[in-house]
């Protein structure tokens, strides 16, 4: 496998994934404040998707739960290296965030080079889906869709947000080892593999299932070639 032209994941890069923000605590509003103000550094930072409990492009009222934790992300990708991995929750970001690296369901995963390592990143949802769930992205992910829904958004995205707020997403997953196996078939050509999405913080063989900062409270550091978790305070 041939790395050379691969982008490289910076060592100190951070990721975070599924803080599920504002909802289910502000530690993703506070590690962007800590960026900002210099108290947290990193020379890149890669956001694995569901960072925002409900946040899409096309649509200014969604925008209104989230404004600071918006703002601060706008202000640092003009200065950062930042990779948005869009997720479940978060999608249709490039308008929101014009200066970010964005990959969309459909360009994931995305490839990168650390260590002499060809590693595969996603948020976590691209494979082993199903029919059902693929056709229901493929739709709402769509900017046709979301500016269709424009008329009725107060009362859809209300309803939603309510349901989102009550929703308990920190669990254990039986069975994850044949589900991570399911999905390394897609993989064959990656060394290493991360993703969010599932809120294991745990590695299975070469696939690195990340900490979800809502429910873990830690996030993962890139260190001489490893992926490191550690608590976020």
């Amino acid at each position: 496998m041939n790395n050379d032209n691969l982008p490289a994941i910076a060592d100190g890069a951070l990721f975070v994934a599924d803080s599920h923000y504002p909802h289910h605590g502000d530690a993703f509003l506070a590690l962007l404040q800590k960026l900002d103000s210099g108290v947290l550094q990193t020379p890149q930072l890669f956001l694995m998707g569901d960072n925002f409990d409900l946040l899409f492009g096309y649509n200014d009222y969604i925008q209104t739960f989230s404004q600071e934790a918006i703002a601060l992300l706008q202000t640092l990708s003009e200065k950062m290296d930042i990779h948005y991995f869009e997720g479940n929750h978060d999608f249709c970001l490039k308008p929101i965030f014009p200066d970010m690296h964005i990959y969309s369901r459909n360009k994931q995963p995305a490839f990168f080079e650390m260590d002499g390592k060809r590693v595969g990143i996603s948020h976590g949802d691209r494979y082993v889906t199903g029919f059902g769930y693929d056709l229901y992205c493929k739709v709402l992910r769509n900017r046709t869709t979301l500016i269709l829904l424009k008329p009725f958004e107060k009362a859809i995205i209300d309803h939603r947000m309510k349901k989102l707020s009550q929703k308990r997403i920190c669990h254990s997953f039986e069975g994850f080892e044949k589900r991570v196996e399911a999905i390394l078939a897609h993989y064959t050509d990656a060394d290493l593999v991360i993703e969010g999405h599932f809120h294991q913080a745990r590695s299975v063989g070469k696939y690195v299932s990340l900490p979800s900062l809502a429910c873990q409270k830690q996030i993962a550091v890139v260190k001489n070639g490893e992926i490191l978790f550690q608590p976020f305070e």
